[in-house]
């Protein structure tokens, strides 16, 4: 699969009220919170594609006050991994 470009009209990039020079790295994070919230993308993936180290990404979720998907299947297992290293 090769990359997606997405096209944003003009008129809409200007009401954004952001600053010309962060529209594009903006609308990436604003993409990848929402595909994180509706559980298409996983954490990792996300923070890719907002272009985020891990530590950002999970200070960003933190300010939005946004779950994180975590099972306790999750944790079992992160558990088990820790305690054969």
């Amino acid at each position: 699969m090769a990359d997606v470009t997405i096209t944003v009209p003009q008129d809409i990039v200007q009401a954004l009220r952001l600053p010309p020079d962060t529209v594009a790295a903006e609308l990436q994070r604003e993409l990848a919170v929402a595909l994180y919230q509706r559980g298409i993308l996983s954490s990792g993936k996300a923070a890719a594609l907002a272009k985020m180290s891990r530590w950002e990404w999970e200070e960003l979720l933190g300010s939005r006050k946004i779950p994180r998907h975590y099972a306790d299947e999750d944790l079992d297992r992160d558990i088990a991994y820790a305690a054969r290293s």
